[in-house]
């Protein structure tokens, strides 16, 4: 019979001389500072990772006598002095100068609503890409000194951990955390009582604790239901990332969106600019609605007055990656408070319409369309998302729609591997961190010595191998494998023995990233990775979705070929993927790998974080690779028409992986010269950093953020919100007319339009439009010029606006234009009116154009 276990921990007391080790714990700057969290891995090491990288943890745990020692120890003492004297020089108040022209620190901001936020490994509020994306985006706009306030939920229980059995079967654990072990604390009010508001689930009144966290300069402001005055469905709600059913996710996604949007109110925050990350927090939009609509306004100006400063980012070209409703359970939840958003329910339910969901309300169609500055994560992604989301817009051409993209980057100084930071600290000094959005800067990375540069690249190789062998031999172990067949599997994991090819692929296992595209030629394959005298190392890693069977299934799949014999010890398959393994793998393989069915891959951003470290791209040309590939930084699949056969397709694609990898990857990493380092596969390398760095860097991102959406929605907000929001409903007003004019919209020509004219002459043009009851001063008419393409397709390359002329009978208005062509031979021209006025924050946002 066993006893029950109890525990105890022995906390220290922090001697006066260290006591800031305390605010450095408590803000996730340590996150991708590495001078903080070198701090705690020197005062105990092996505490260090037994406690997650938390620093908060670290300090609950670590030996008083540890920490008296550090205290007097001179050379310990220097180093926290230098570490606190760049922490406050960091945390003083200031902007770039770029974003100081865009905000006033004293009265803009932008509040930034995500699901979730990977910052770090010891803050387990994140699954995947989305989250990372958005501890990056937080991370930069801290460096920039961008005016922002994140929102999100507060979990007791993160994505999963993942563990994989004997049989290749993923198995979910969950761990619930300890908001002590987490870098925050309770909001408080004025009184010093914590901060707490009230939303409405169905006939309930649920109550969320407001939290706060530090990252660098800025707020991450986090929304928790777990509290003993909820009932127990409702302490749920925030309970666990993506758990639960479809009612679950709308209860998550009205705290997130609605609680977030009265947790910002309730600690007096402000904010100019509203950014929704995806469409789970779109809900933040009605409630704006009814705070307007309380305040005096009709829904329409209130609407409108809402979108004007909204910023909304979709990441996903997968149906299943959009959160739709039943209009039904829409119904239950908000039917009870239409009447404060001051119309009908209906009115409500077409804002989530869309047609490809019917009977469904669809959150990213409430997102676009109570927003007016509207994005996907690469240019690629960007013309799918204008496609998929174009009944927006109905009569705009996709590609002229308000639609557009700004391509992720990555935080470089969370991803830059520590030795590289090192060996440009020492060739190029500190100032390497003030030019991360410099391309030409960065071409000095060609005068860092050969030697020196292999030197780092195997270095992080043989960190990488060495936690590899480690999880691998703790997975196999734990599975009943014997000693000998443990041996047999981690045999060229061995960090003192870098003389070997390792290519990487990580990430989420879902079905349309192909993980098995490799193993279309098996045989192959296996020849490729055991050849003795080009060893090859291939290493997997990512979870599934619980509920993914398929994602399961490829798992379940490259478990099996790491156990064949053809395979054993060439094929690794880690489990339990997070920041910290990803941190390994994109720093320490040679190639990063990633097959997306093409044009799923919105963007893709861990071959982004590999590429900064060297690591060289064999890739999809999908996503931001698509942008990034330059024909030297590393390798392109070509991607077939996704119309061919998608078995056709996938062989294709795959035999030319299994040619690159064969014809080009191992012979350039191979072909050593006489100091035993590949000339070739360096010069490719150095490019990969050259053309990454600067491109697809988190900072370049969040700038273009500042500079075509934050900026202009910031100014929209002022614009509308003068002389007690009149502009909004003016605005509100006339779209209300023009939209019920427009079906009556018609435009003709009304002279005689010839063949050819002279070189220097001009060509008269003249229509009618029919007006139907709309004044010239609402519209535009417009002459596009352009050529057509082998494909007939007409591309335009200049605007030419007619002038009104004469009215005519029937509502007919005469405009006219005596066009002079710039360039010589066969031209093509298009004419065609739309509706316009000066407070539109992008010309097509009524979705309204009819063409001749």
């Amino acid at each position: 019979m066993h006893g029950t276990r109890f525990s105890i921990e022995v906390q220290p007391r922090v001697p006066d001389k260290l006591n800031r080790l305390h605010e450095l714990a408590n803000n996730l700057i340590y996150s991708w500072d590495r001078r903080i969290r070198g701090l705690f891995y020197r005062l105990d090491r092996k505490l260090w990772h037994s406690s997650n990288h938390s620093p908060k943890v670290f300090l609950r745990r670590v030996s008083q006598r540890r920490l008296e020692q550090a205290a007097e120890d001179r050379v310990f003492m220097e180093e926290y002095n230098r570490v606190l004297s760049a922490f406050d020089t960091y945390m003083q108040d200031h902007m770039q100068s770029d974003i100081g022209l865009l905000f006033d620190q004293a009265h803009d901001l932008v509040a930034y609503f995500c699901f979730e936020f990977g910052l770090h490994e010891s803050v387990p509020l994140y699954s995947g890409g989305l989250g990372i994306l958005a501890g990056d985006h937080c991370k930069a706009a801290s460096d920039l000194g961008l005016p922002f306030v994140a929102v999100g939920l507060l979990y007791r229980q993160g994505y999963f951990r993942q563990t994989i059995d004997g049989h290749g079967s993923q198995i979910a654990h969950y761990a619930p955390t300890r908001f002590e072990d987490l870098p925050i604390e309770p909001a408080r009010d004025g009184s010093r009582q914590d901060v707490i508001v009230q939303v409405n689930i169905l006939d309930r009144r649920v109550e969320a604790k407001v939290w706060r966290a530090r990252v660098g300069r800025i707020e991450l402001i986090l929304l928790d239901t777990d509290l003993p005055q909820n009932g127990e469905k409702d302490r749920r709600i925030t309970y666990q990332l993506y758990g639960g059913d479809t009612e679950h996710r709308i209860q998550q996604e009205i705290v997130l969106g609605v609680g977030g949007t009265r947790a910002l109110r309730a600690l007096g925050i402000q904010p100019t600019v509203w950014h929704i990350n995806e469409g789970h927090p779109a809900f933040q939009i009605l409630e704006r609605c009814r705070e307007h609509h309380a305040a005096g306004m009709d829904f329409d100006s209130a609407l409108e007055l809402v979108a004007a400063h909204t910023v909304f980012t979709t990441h996903t070209p997968v149906p299943a990656g959009h959160d739709v409703f039943d209009q039904n359970l829409f119904r239950r939840y908000f039917s009870r408070s239409a009447d404060e958003y001051g119309v009908a329910l209906e009115r409500l339910l077409e804002l989530g319409s869309s047609p490809g969901n019917q009977g469904g309300f669809n959150m990213t169609a409430l997102a676009l369309r109570g927003s007016r500055y509207h994005n996907g994560v690469s240019a690629i992604h960007g013309g799918v998302a204008s496609r998929m989301e174009g009944y927006c817009w109905p009569q705009i051409p996709h590609r002229e729609n308000p639609l557009g993209h700004i391509t992720n980057g990555v935080h470089v100084p969370t991803f830059l591997a520590l030795q590289w930071s090192t060996l440009l600290d020492l060739q190029f000094s500190a100032e390497w961190r003030n030019q991360l959005l410099n391309r030409d800067y960065w071409q000095r990375i060609d005068t860092i010595p050969d030697h020196n540069f292999w030197s780092v690249r195997q270095l992080l190789k043989s960190e990488l191998l060495q936690h590899v062998h480690r999880r691998c031999v703790r997975r196999h172990r734990r599975n009943g494998c014997s000693q000998a067949q443990i041996e047999r599997l981690t045999r060229f994991l061995t960090p003192d023995n870098t003389d070997v090819l390792v290519l990487g692929f990580a990430r989420r296992f879902a079905t349309y990233k192909r993980a098995t595209l490799l193993f279309r030629d098996p045989a192959r394959l296996a020849r490729l990775l055991s050849d003795a005298q080009r060893p090859v190392v291939l290493i997997f890693a990512g979870k599934a979705h619980p509920q993914d069977l398929p994602g399961q299934q490829l798992i379940h799949t490259i478990h099996e070929y790491s156990m064949r014999s053809e395979y054993e010890g060439r094929l690794i398959l880690i489990e339990d993927y997070d920041l910290a393994l990803a941190r390994k793998m994109v720093t320490g393989v040679d190639v990063w790998i990633n097959t997306p069915e093409h044009p799923l891959e919105a963007s893709g951003t861990s071959g982004q974080k590999a590429g900064i470290n060297g690591v060289l791209n064999l890739s999809v040309l999908d996503g931001w690779w698509a942008e990034g590939y330059e024909g030297e930084n590393g390798w392109a699949i070509t991607p077939h028409d996704p119309h061919f056969d998608a078995e056709f397709r996938h062989g294709e694609e795959g035999r030319e992986l299994l040619d690159l990898l064969e014809n080009k990857v191992i012979p350039s990493y191979f072909k050593r010269n006489g100091h035993g380092f590949s000339e070739s596969w360096i010069r490719r390398s150095k490019e990969s950093m050259k053309s990454l760095i600067p491109q697809f860097n988190a900072q370049r991102m969040v700038m273009d953020y500042a500079m075509q959406f934050y900026g202009p929605a910031n100014h929209q907000f002022r614009a509308l919100t003068a002389d007690g929001a009149r502009p909004a409903h003016e605005l509100a007003g006339w779209k209300k007319r023009v939209l019920a004019a427009w079906p009556g919209i018609r435009i003709h020509r009304t002279d005689h339009a010839p063949n050819a004219i002279g070189a220097g002459e001009t060509l008269p043009i003249e229509v009618a439009v029919r007006m139907n009851g709309l004044d010239v001063a609402d519209v535009v008419v417009e002459c596009l010029l352009g050529q057509e393409d082998e494909h007939g397709e007409f591309h335009t390359q200049s605007h030419h606006p007619l002038s009104a002329v004469a009215e005519g009978a029937g509502e007919e208005t005469t405009f006219r234009i005596d066009l002079a062509p710039s360039l010589p031979g066969l031209q093509h021209y298009k004419i065609r009116v739309y509706p316009y006025h000066g407070l539109l924050s992008h010309p097509f946002e009524l979705g309204c154009m009819v063409w001749l």
